[in-house]
């Protein structure tokens, strides 16, 4: 398995904004970007950048009460790809989350939309044989420290 370990501190809800839009450049049909840290770490802030990144219609809310939604692709935004946003919170709290992700039929998706899954650690990782893990953490001043964690592929490539 290929590693890559980076880091970045984000200041601002603003700048955790652009490091998604800045991913997004990295980001091909098939990835997949699972999104870890605590409540209000700046999980969906980054998903609106790499969103805003791909160029996909509409706003990028999170998912957390429908769970999965599929934002389709702008071309008067240059959108190239479509994004499928998933938040798997409330899955962590059934009996077998594991199969609560199969019934979401997510890996239908996968192969033609970059798919960003918030709180999917433990749970979404075998939807791929490459994936991006991205850890936020944030401090007490509100700055975000960002990991980035490529697992399998030629993450170390992209993300040089």
């Amino acid at each position: 398995m290929t590693q890559l370990d980076t880091a970045a501190t984000l200041p601002t809800v603003e700048e955790t904004q652009a490091f998604g839009r800045r991913l997004a450049g990295a980001l091909r049909a098939g990835d997949l970007v699972v999104l870890t840290g605590p409540l209000g770490a700046g999980k969906t802030a980054l998903a609106q950048g790499i969103g805003a990144g791909l160029g996909v219609a509409g706003s990028i809310t999170s998912p957390t009460f429908v769970i999965a939604r599929v934002h389709r692709p702008d071309p008067a935004r240059g959108g190239r790809l479509p994004m499928v946003h998933v938040d798997a919170y409330r899955l962590g709290m059934v009996k077998d989350p594991r199969a609560e992700v199969d019934d979401l039929d997510l890996d239908a998706d996968v192969d033609d939309s970059v798919t960003v899954v918030e709180w999917g650690e433990g749970l979404v990782e075998q939807l791929s044989d490459a994936y991006l893990e991205v850890r936020i953490s944030r401090h007490d001043d509100d700055t975000r420290e960002v990991r980035l964690h490529g697992h399998g592929g030629d993450w170390p490539q992209r993300l040089a």
